[in-house]
């Protein structure tokens, strides 16, 4: 077993914890909500989680990085593919990799998933032109300003900039 001194001039880091309740989940979009967990913006990562409601569709996007996911309750897909997630299914997704969620409008229950995202999600129109560029920093901005204008303030996200 390998030890790592945490000596000055080496502080120990510190763990990083919110608890469920601490993160509110803010409405993006018809059907969407997001709890943005962490960023990363020098290294271009996002984690969020998502709650979909039965018959959602996000428009198809490219991703520059890789991602995974985990679903917590629920179920999805890509039409791109025939496989569904469902509670506790677990995704790899290739940088490169192009995709359309989509949630059974006769799913009973909302669908949750979390998503670790490496890079950008590039919105794609039918003809594969980019329409709009996701990355941490706008979900991070458009999370926090439905937040606040849904009265609660600023959430501690892990890795936001303070200043």
């Amino acid at each position: 077993m390998t030890t790592i001194e945490t000596t000055a001039p080496f502080p120990r880091p510190e763990v990083a914890h919110l608890a469920a309740d601490e993160l509110p989940w803010a409405t993006v979009d018809d059907g969407v909500e997001l709890k943005v967990l962490q960023v990363d913006l020098a290294r271009g990562l996002w984690i969020i989680r998502n709650r979909f409601q039965p018959g959602v569709q996000i428009p198809t996007h490219r991703h520059t990085g890789d991602v995974y996911g985990i679903t917590h309750s629920g179920a999805w897909k890509y039409l791109e593919y025939d496989f569904v997630n469902r509670a506790g299914s677990w995704l790899f997704e290739p940088a490169g990799s192009v995709h359309t969620l989509t949630v059974p409008a006769d799913n009973t229950e909302p669908t949750e998933a979390t998503f670790v995202i490496h890079g950008s999600n590039l919105d794609l129109s039918p003809d594969g032109e980019v329409t709009m560029v996701v990355d941490a920093a706008l979900v991070l901005e458009v999370y926090l300003a439905q937040c606040e204008a849904d009265g609660h303030g600023r959430p501690p996200v892990v890795g936001m900039p303070t200043g």
